[in-house]
């Protein structure tokens, strides 16, 4: 699928923040430790839960859409490897999220290695690290991980990094273990937290939710039939402030989780973008708290300091990209540092084919002038999600018509994206 976009146009009008993508996966993994049905509520229609869909159905799950965006999951009595879909299974990173739930499952058992986005060295082994420590033996071999376990056991764990996806992977784990499991160096992101809400109500005991230290009392046995409302993503709604930011058109931003943005709205008041908080209010999930931006255009100054990311409640590493195409229009220059992979800061250069001003320092930091006259060109996205998204992004200012050609790795992540562009006054033609 390619876009056709007309760009330098001024959008304006109210959009709603989807519910998020990492939260979905991390919760239909988790759905598998229970023996009850699972209802999950306002689940994004993406690429990547449909990957998730296929590999869990080739487990005997059943899975159903009901009432639009719902997602109803059924385990099955017993599940079965032998008919595994590893072509979907590759095609997505979460699927090393099945690890923790499947331990539970099997003594032994092989799974593919995860695909996704090509992001340099993403380790798994801070994954295998925390796991031996509840008496999993993980081996990678050169298509698969192999995996054997005797008697589990519940352990203190020092995360070999505060990773999202590995924090999931032991809570999961953990959650099914009698006795006390303490994870030190957790993950507090807003998709962990999704998870410990929803195993709570599973009947798991977690305590420290939001910090980097989780205790976690495991259920050897969860068999409820639960329902459970996504949070909000806070990726989704950086994604339209950067929009605004870039375009310099006002807009209504609803349904943000304001305590996963705090530090980039931050950033950007600096950075002179005008904005409004207008209302403040609690998320369906009774847990994420929520607000309305409005936004205004703004004459935006570049931060004299470095611009990077941190585990939370840090700038989210997922939202650092979103800084490059405001940088193209913010006065002085501005120093984005990408510490966290190698590769996605050499993807941020593809925005000089629109025109912007960018020097890549080395495989981790760029420089971009600015502000920038942005020019329309013909691009092919990236592999990776975030760097595809900045480039519709810059395109939306580029004057003339550009094409975004191969866009299934922002499918990965948005829901009906040009369309809800397009009802902010965008042009944008599917091709």
């Amino acid at each position: 699928m390619n876009l056709e976009i007309k760009g330098d146009k001024k959008l304006k009008g109210t959009v709603v923040t989807n519910t998020s993508k990492n939260a979905a996966m991390g919760l239909m993994a988790a759905s598998l430790l229970n023996k009850g049905t699972t209802l999950l509520r306002q689940v994004p229609k993406i690429e990547e839960v449909n990957r998730m869909i296929e590999v869990l159905s080739s487990l005997g799950v059943k899975i159903q859409w009901v009432q639009d965006n719902n997602l109803k999951i059924i385990p099955p009595s017993k599940i079965s490897l032998e008919k595994l879909n590893k072509k979907s299974a590759i095609k997505t990173r979460s699927i090393i999220m099945l690890l923790g739930p499947l331990i539970h499952e099997f003594k032994k058992f092989k799974l593919p290695q995860p695909g996704g986005c090509k992001l340099g060295r993403r380790t798994v082994r801070p994954h295998l690290f925390a796991l031996e420590n509840l008496g999993v033996k993980i081996e990678t071999r050169s298509k698969y991980y192999e995996v054997a376990r005797q008697k589990l056991k519940a352990a203190e764990i020092v995360l070999y990094e505060s990773g999202d996806t590995t924090t999931e992977n032991v809570i999961m784990a953990a959650a099914k273990i009698p006795g006390k499991t303490t994870i030190k160096l957790a993950s507090a992101n807003y998709q962990v937290q999704d998870l410990c809400h929803f195993l709570s109500l599973l009947g798991v005991k977690i305590k420290g939710i939001g910090t980097t230290t989780l205790t976690i009392n495991g259920q050897p046995e969860i068999h409820k039939n639960i329902e459970y409302h996504l949070s909000e993503d806070p990726i989704e709604s950086m994604f339209f402030l950067a929009v605004s930011a870039t375009t310099n058109s006002p807009l209504l931003i609803k349904r943000c989780p304001i305590d996963f943005l705090e530090l980039e709205l931050l950033k950007l008041e600096k950075m002179n973008f005008k904005f409004k908080i207008i209302k403040r209010y609690k998320a369906k999930n009774k847990f994420t708290n929520l607000v309305d931006i409005k936004t205004y255009p703004s004459q935006l100054q570049a931060l004299e300091e470095k611009i990077y990311a941190r585990p939370f409640p840090g700038l989210n590493i997922d939202n650092l990209p979103f800084f490059v195409p405001i940088a193209t229009q913010a006065k002085g220059q501005t120093l984005i540092h990408d510490w966290v992979y190698e590769h996605r800061a050499i993807y941020y250069t593809e925005l000089s084919k629109l025109g912007a001003k960018i020097i890549l320092a080395d495989p981790y930091r760029v420089y971009i002038d600015g502000p920038s006259k942005l020019k329309a060109a013909e691009i092919i996205c990236p592999s990776a999600l975030r760097p595809a998204t900045i480039i519709l992004i810059a395109m939306l200012n580029a004057k003339g018509t550009s094409i975004l050609r191969n866009i299934y790795s922002i499918n990965r992540g948005y829901e009906n994206l040009s369309e809800r562009l397009n009802n902010l006054g965008a042009e944008i033609k599917i091709i």
